[in-house]
């Protein structure tokens, strides 16, 4: 029986700290989180993880996913517009133009938070990515979800460059999105949540000590989900839809 655990990575209070970025401050909440102190360190250790894993179909879906998702996840946070405009710089990414984070503290928690997902994204552990946006009460307001699936049976070669252009028109149709958002009040916070299949064993390896169980606030009656885009291949599968509350929920 699969167990549904949502995880989030364990949060370092930032919500007093003003950020300077490009002449303005940005407030981060709390969105921190738990890393070795040793950023050279990690780096080395990461690269050396991600060769040995990319030797198998798993390992390089994951690698291409879980960069894909960093990309993701700063658009949805840039197409929010909590933070000033100044805090992104345009890049290309799989030739399209995306944002990147400018402060090294919001770059390092998308980069860190979702490169500590690959191991378990390769083994299909992880069920969906979400990213939260919360009110003051720290009540769920709308999520953006990944909803993946690894193949563990698929043993053929992986054609990195086809993945890349399916996931490539992901990011297309998000930057044209903002229809579908709901208007954030000032006050807001946000954080990326896991949900696994099963769950990471504590204590057996830094990334599944990163992640522990949230408190995060549920909804009383199943949101409303709006889909966004969705794409169905042997290797993965992956979707990604919006959620907001019910409407009898929204007026409460």
């Amino acid at each position: 029986m699969n167990i549904h655990q949502n995880l989030t990575c364990h949060p370092v209070s930032m919500e007093n700290q003003n950020l300077a970025v490009g002449g303005s401050d940005s407030r981060i909440g709390n969105m921190g989180c738990l890393f070795p102190p040793s950023g050279v360190c990690w780096g080395l250790n990461l690269k050396k993880m991600e060769r040995r894993q990319n030797q198998t179909p798993q390992g390089k879906i994951a690698r291409v996913l879980v960069d894909f998702l960093e990309v993701a996840i700063t658009a949805v946070v840039f197409l929010k517009g909590i933070y000033p405009s100044g805090a992104f710089e345009r890049r290309r990414y799989m030739n399209v133009v995306v944002q990147r984070a400018c402060h090294p503290q919001l770059r390092y928690y998308i980069h860190a938070t979702v490169t500590g997902l690959l191991p378990f994204v390769q083994k299909g552990m992880v069920e969906r990515v979400a990213v939260i946006f919360f009110n003051a009460d720290n009540v769920p307001m709308e999520k953006f979800v990944f909803k993946l699936a690894v193949n563990q049976a698929y043993g053929s070669e992986v054609e990195e460059v086809d993945l890349e252009f399916s996931l490539r028109s992901f990011l297309i149709k998000l930057s044209n999105s903002e229809s579908l958002c709901k208007m954030l009040p000032p006050d807001c916070r946000w954080e990326i949540t896991a949900y696994f299949r099963s769950l990471p064993e504590t204590g057996t390896s830094k990334e599944a000590d990163l992640w522990i169980p949230t408190d995060t606030k549920q909804w009383q009656q199943p949101p409303l989900i709006t889909p966004v885009k969705s794409m169905s291949s042997e290797p993965l599968c992956l979707q990604l839809y919006l959620e907001h509350p019910s409407l009898s929920e929204s007026l409460l």
